[in-house]
């Protein structure tokens, strides 16, 4: 079994931001299905980082899989929400990870 290396958080973070951007989810949804203590990418990488050391890559797809069949069989409550929401959130998010990056 492969070890977690910075290669590997870095391909599962674009993975993640690419996936986000497809779903139409941000990290502030993944944060809450993942139980994470942050929407945070570093927060959200954490809980995955044990996932894949309890279990290898098959675990940390298994995971990441189990949330898109929660979000595909949710879809009509989730459009709800989706309206309702501040629709400059993601904008918000976005600032504060150049913020973040800048501060680096």
């Amino acid at each position: 079994m492969e070890r977690w290396n910075t290669q590997i958080e870095l391909e599962i973070t674009l993975l993640l931001k690419d996936w986000l951007k497809q779903k139409g989810k941000t990290q502030k949804d993944l944060r809450k299905i993942l139980n994470a203590s942050s929407d945070r990418m570093p927060a959200i990488i954490e809980i995955l980082k044990k996932e894949f050391t309890s279990g290898g890559l098959p675990k940390l797809a298994s995971v990441l899989c189990s949330i898109e069949e929660k979000w595909s069989n949710n879809k009509e409550q989730i459009d709800t929400v989706e309206i309702t929401t501040d629709p400059f959130s993601q904008l918000d998010m976005l600032l504060e990870e150049i913020q973040e990056d800048c501060s680096q």
